[in-house]
């Protein structure tokens, strides 16, 4: 399953860059307590937004895991940008806790801006090492316990890098919501 509909929300699974969505209103960063330019996702959003981005950030900056932050698109074609610091997993404790916090923050934020589409890279799954099984659960039900209090945001899209990180979630998915 790749798609899922709960509420009148749609939860969708695509593989592709997240800095490259341009039919969603705001992306999602993995970002780093610095909000600056990194590896991975950090990297890809801000090689693609531009040095404003980091120019806007700075005054956000530091973030604690499971905060959000949002800012402008710059020069990617979303309007927005959420920026959230996934925990690092075996150190900062509780994950689980800090993980469901990025995306219940992020969607809080979503609906504060009333962002009507928005897409999530798999958070804290690459240097922070989170499982991506694990990681996939607990953001499915984060999704899964928030998406009836939602007025706007009427698309959720996970993008995934690869086909192999598709067919976890794709399990994930059906675990969750089918």
């Amino acid at each position: 399953m790749r798609e899922a509909k709960q509420s009148g929300t749609t939860i969708e699974l695509k593989r592709g860059d997240i800095a490259n969505q341009p039919d969603v209103d705001a992306v999602v960063n993995a970002a780093n307590a610095e909000l600056r330019i990194g590896g991975g996702v950090a990297g890809a959003i801000h090689r693609a937004a531009g040095p404003e981005l980091t120019e806007q950030t700075r005054s956000m900056a530091p973030i604690e895991p499971g905060e959000a932050v949002i800012s402008g698109g710059h020069n990617l074609p979303n309007n927005y940008i959420i920026h959230c610091l996934g925990p690092v997993y075996g150190r900062d404790k509780p994950e689980e806790k800090l993980l469901a916090n990025c995306y219940s923050n992020a969607l809080d934020l979503a609906e504060d801006h009333q962002i009507e589409s928005i897409a999530f890279p798999a958070i804290s799954t690459g240097a922070f090492g989170y499982p991506m099984k694990d990681a996939a659960r607990v953001a499915f039900q984060t999704v899964l316990e928030q998406v009836g209090d939602l007025e706007y945001v009427s698309l959720i899209r996970f993008v995934l890098w690869s086909e192999g990180d598709i067919a976890v979630h794709e399990d994930v998915i059906e675990e969750v919501f089918g």
